[in-house]
């Protein structure tokens, strides 16, 4: 495969990460905590969908190769996965009146319920959407891409739930609320907003769009009750490396780490290609630089970015 072909890849990969981190970002800038649930929240918003495309099928017509029927799933998968973190953080969250610390902790426990009940139900196996997988699409694959029009799908829906984002944090009375709560939350209650709408709010979008990335990811790989888990680590670097607290911040950092996830096999396969001296060099750069250690690569990376920019990318609590 060519630069461009990992590239490709690439983007597919970092539009997944891209909705994971901005959900996350949003619920730690304004709920005040890392929420370690979140990784299984987007597995939630997966097996929804999973369940709602095997009940209602393809609905007749496709879009971007993938039946009418999927797109109708996705939406029962984000709300799915909105309406599970609200109810979490009314009845467990909220009515703790403990610090952040221990939101964290209590949301590592939530996350374990979450993942065994998915567990519970659907098994440990993996599984797929019951959708005809596609061949490349043949015009690009002379210059080494090989992107399915599904993967384009996920692309482009990422592209229109970002751009959502972007103008609903911009230009709309709950964004300026958010934004004002995110900068400073004591002033935004004494200036009257109604927090705790805010808050639910933020967890309603930032779970949707948790949800949406699971669903996605389902597609662009395939559903494993560990799907979320597996992937929360690279989210919280994403967030890091962007700035934690800010939207934005988490959509520069999430595009970053998940194109080096997917780059991963061409510095290998360049590394390989390098006549180093001596042999044992090699062995050992090789073996870094392979696909089993993709994450601990970009966690490497993010560590050598945030020794220059301690902040992150776009800096810290900028919504």
């Amino acid at each position: 495969m060519t630069v461009l072909g990992y590239l490709a890849n690439g983007l597919v990969f970092s539009s997944i990460i891209v909705l994971g981190s901005i959900g996350l970002s949003l619920v730690y800038s304004i709920a005040d905590f890392a929420n370690f649930a979140h990784g299984d929240t987007m597995t939630i918003g997966a097996y929804t969908a999973l369940v709602t495309f095997g009940a209602i099928g393809g609905l007749g017509g496709a879009v971007l190769g993938l039946p009418f029927g999927f797109f109708v799933a996705l939406v029962v998968g984000i709300a799915a996965a909105a309406v599970v973190a609200v109810v979490t953080e009314r009845l467990i969250y909220e009515p703790l009146e403990i610090d952040s610390i221990g939101l964290l902790i209590t949301s590592i426990g939530i996350a374990f319920v979450y993942r065994a009940l998915i567990q519970i139900r659907f098994g440990s196996d993996f599984t797929r959407f019951d959708i005809q997988p596609l061949r490349p699409i043949e015009s690009l694959v002379p210059f080494g891409i090989r992107v399915t029009l599904h993967d384009v799908a996920i692309v482009v829906s990422a592209v229109i739930l970002v751009v959502g984002l972007h103008v609903l944090l911009q230009y709309t009375d709950l964004g300026r609320k958010m934004r004002a709560m995110a900068d400073n939350p004591d002033l935004a209650r004494v200036s009257g907003i109604r927090t705790k709408r805010v808050k639910l709010w933020t967890w309603v979008i930032g779970a949707g769009l948790a949800g949406a990335g699971g669903v996605f990811l389902g597609l662009f790989n395939q559903l494993s009750p560990r799907m979320g888990f597996n992937l929360l680590l690279v989210i919280f670097a994403a967030v890091i490396l962007g700035g934690i607290g800010s939207v934005y911040g988490a959509m520069a950092g999430g595009f970053l780490i998940g194109m080096i996830n997917q780059l991963t096999p061409f510095f290998s396969d360049v590394v390989e290609a390098l006549p180093i001296w001596p042999g044992w060099l090699a062995r050992l750069l090789e073996s870094l630089v392979s696909i089993e250690y993709a994450n601990a690569i970009a966690f490497v990376i993010m560590v050598a970015v945030l020794l220059v920019r301690p902040n992150g990318i776009a800096g810290e609590g900028a919504t």
